[in-house]
């Protein structure tokens, strides 16, 4: 596989209308908010829709959503186990972290792209032993936050069908109230980046990256849900940035500020992407591709 050879930076545009896009489980699964009313997707969720997609497109992922399982393993333990190699060198005389690393990004995807902890507890006997080893990975993703403060709607509903069978089949239980929670209208932002040097240790290739691209373009495909239904999310634009060496032109930081959004000074309230406006800075030798999404 060809090997990564230059740095680059990502960043993604992306707009939530009438959904949930993470929910806050200490918060009652509100949207995520900051003190501010900014808006938030958590870099653990948007990594999880980027694993989605990399399932999709039939790529090899160790860490599986119990809903997009792809074989009978459920747990990271199990898929260790069942793998020869990484079996082999996670347990007895054979035992080498390295190797046992080596293995494990030679074989999913998402363990070389952003690295794994893998500690598991005392010998099972018939699995991997005692194993601590920390990969680290070169794809690096960032929370995602609003442009503007985020208004959220919150609906009383009711389910009215029976969950236990009753004594009498013609009564009713009673209805059981719950809350659903949606963010009327929000234009997200998040960044990336990815470094060559981490790749050279994982064997991230420019292959995985041009994967990880098309994850992102279409971050939200196959993803609809009561919270998040279909057409709620969407993905605006991709911009990548690919440095002409190893070490970048420019910090990750100056880049991912050369991009601004804002909403339109004729605009009170957004309500559409349509009113905002994106501005790109130039930098000397750094172009940067744009690619919309779906």
């Amino acid at each position: 596989m060809e090997s990564l050879e230059r740095k680059i930076d990502f960043a993604v545009v992306l707009s939530v209308h009438n959904a949930n896009p993470n929910g806050d489980p200490l918060n009652g699964n509100r949207p995520r908010q900051n003190y501010d009313g900014f808006g938030e997707i958590s870099d653990v969720c948007l990594k999880r829709k980027i694993r989605n997609r990399l399932q999709d497109f039939g790529a090899a992922v160790l860490v599986q959503a119990n809903d997009r399982r792809q074989d009978e393993h459920r747990s990271i333990r199990e898929r260790v186990d069942a793998n020869p190699e990484t079996k082999r060198f996670g347990s007895g005389k054979t035992a080498n972290s390295d190797q046992f690393a080596r293995v494990a990004c030679e074989t999913w995807i998402d363990v070389r792209s952003f690295g794994q902890v893998f500690a598991f507890k005392g010998d099972k006997g018939d699995g991997v032993s005692g194993v601590s080893v920390g990969v680290r990975g070169p794809v690096s993703i960032h929370p995602a936050f609003s442009v503007d403060p985020v208004d959220i709607t919150s609906i009383q509903i009711t389910k009215s069908v029976n969950t236990e069978s009753t004594k009498d089949p013609d009564k009713r239980s009673s209805d059981t109230m719950g809350m659903k929670h949606r963010v009327d209208f929000g234009v997200y932002l998040f960044y990336g980046s990815i470094n060559p040097q981490l790749s050279e240790k994982t064997g991230f290739s420019a292959k995985d990256a041009d994967m990880i691209r098309d994850a992102l373009i279409t971050l939200f495909e196959n993803d609809a849900s009561s919270a998040r239904p279909e057409g709620a999310m969407q993905v605006h634009q991709v911009y990548w940035w690919e440095h002409p060496s190893k070490l970048g032109k420019y910090s990750s930081a100056q880049v991912h500020r050369s991009l601004h959004i804002a909403r339109k000074a004729t605009v009170s309230a957004a309500r559409l992407f349509d009113d905002y406006e994106v501005s790109i800075e130039s930098l000397d030798e750094l172009p940067v591709k744009t690619y919309a999404g779906l």
